[in-house]
């Protein structure tokens, strides 16, 4: 008789919040129940994911968690090992350091690779401060784009700007952008001296946390504007009027 077949675990991708804020206030009950069930995961560092699961599911047991970093560090030799659990018959979960695996922030690499292996892939609902701050800017979410950093030469990304305040005028699409926090203050600096005044700009700093703040305007009102953003997680959008 052939030998069967043994049934893969799914491959979790479980979104987190996006600062220090009560989980189950942005967060819905089913990621709590998949972590009440996961005991394998993939993650960018151990000591804030403990706190995460912890934070979530309380009474979950730490000792009998396997995790696995992913960051920076991480050879893409090791990763095929992530997804020895699932092909063992045990769901893993993927945590991200803030909001959604995979968007902006790593994971995608897992994914793929589970595609590949014939492991089911399946995304869990929670906060992606993109999309957030993407619905909150009245700008286009029919067409928009997320570019992610932009360059950190001072030539190079003022060159950037302007392509793309002339690839949004010209094709009606929002431009999205993030930025190392202690370096907000220098983008918005570099947008509002270098983006046309009538160019609408996003910021939307802090979201789903007490300190939110998420206001658009023109590039003309931002520039009386002293607001300070040092060190607070930031989206900016811009979309150039056609």
């Amino acid at each position: 008789m052939a030998e069967q077949h043994k049934k893969k675990g799914k491959l979790y991708l479980i979104p987190t919040t996006l600062g220090d804020v009560e989980p189950l206030e942005v967060i819905p009950l089913s990621i709590k129940r998949v972590i009440e069930n996961v005991n394998y995961y993939i993650v960018e560092n151990e000591k804030t994911a403990r706190q995460s699961i912890k934070r979530i599911h309380p009474k979950k047991s730490q000792p009998n968690l396997h995790i696995e970093l992913l960051n920076k560090f991480t050879k893409p030799e090791e990763i095929p090992q992530f997804l020895t659990p699932c092909l063992n018959g045990y769901d893993v979960g993927i945590i991200s350091e803030a909001g959604c695996p995979g968007v902006a922030d790593p994971g995608a690499d897992v994914v793929a690779l589970a595609h590949e292996k014939g492991i089911q892939v399946v995304p869990l609902v929670g906060p992606s401060s993109i999309l957030l701050a993407l619905m909150a800017s009245g700008m286009n979410g029919q067409s928009f784009a997320f570019h992610g950093y932009l360059p950190i030469d001072k030539t190079e990304k003022k060159r950037a700007i302007k392509k793309l305040e002339k690839h949004s005028k010209e094709f009606n699409q929002s431009q999205i952008f993030i930025e190392t926090p202690y370096r907000n203050d220098k983008l918005m600096s570099d947008f509002t001296t270098t983006l046309h005044p009538a160019t609408l700009l996003c910021v939307a700093s802090d979201i789903t946390l007490p300190t939110e703040y998420i206001k658009t305007q023109p590039i003309a009102q931002w520039k009386k504007s002293n607001l300070s953003l040092h060190k607070r997680p930031t989206i900016f959008i811009f979309h150039a009027k056609g």
